[in-house]
């Protein structure tokens, strides 16, 4: 199926998230690098060892571009006055009577309290549910993760409950609050409620 909806730029004030390029590779690596000590405690990690290859960045760009054409993910670019501070990626985007999906981000410490990452997640919300009609979006953060609890209660993210051991992060299965924003408890658009900058 081809997704209409794909490829898609969302902007606010001084966020933007355009879809990631095969390009960024360089980018990207200097950010992951620069922020290693500070991402490392909330990366996935695969819970059996593989003596694959790991992907290029440039592999894991085609793959998640070919797949956005598909309608099955959206690999977004964060960025904030026209400098790349981060990721914010749309997973697992089901259609049929479910139509929900899932999200997930990471944004470089320099800038990490300005509210970019909460433009940039009602910007997405406001998109899944809004313009491709989703019922649901959901968002699983690690209780430990204070400024991600944070900010989906300031967007209005339904607190579920806490799923155990639910993905395999930094080495061992963690614990995650579950998160969710249905269409019909919107009463307009999240960014509504945003400034129009971040400072």
């Amino acid at each position: 199926m081809r997704n209409s909806h794909w490829p898609v730029t969302l902007t606010h004030g001084d966020v933007r998230l355009r879809p990631l390029r095969v390009r960024d590779g360089r980018k990207w690596q200097e950010l992951r690098l620069a922020n290693e000590a500070w991402l490392v405690e909330w990366e996935a990690t695969s819970p059996i060892p593989t003596h694959e290859p790991v992907p290029t960045f440039q592999e894991v760009a085609r793959r998640m571009r070919a797949e956005a054409r598909q309608g099955h993910c959206l690999p977004f670019v964060v960025e904030y006055k026209g400098e790349f501070v981060g990721q914010l990626n749309v997973n697992n985007i089901v259609y049929g009577a479910l139509r929900e999906a899932n999200f997930g981000y990471w944004i470089d410490e320099a800038v990490s309290d300005r509210g970019i990452m909460t433009t940039a997640a009602a910007l997405v919300t406001d998109f899944l549910l809004l313009t491709m009609n989703l019922h649901r979006v959901e968002i699983a953060v690690r209780p430990e993760n204070v400024p991600s609890n944070r900010l989906v209660q300031r967007l209005g993210f339904h607190y579920e409950g806490i799923r155990p051991r639910f993905l395999h992060i930094n080495h061992d299965w963690r614990d995650h609050n579950i998160y969710s924003m249905l269409r019909e408890n919107m009463s307009g658009p999240l960014v509504n409620e945003l400034p129009t900058t971040s400072a």
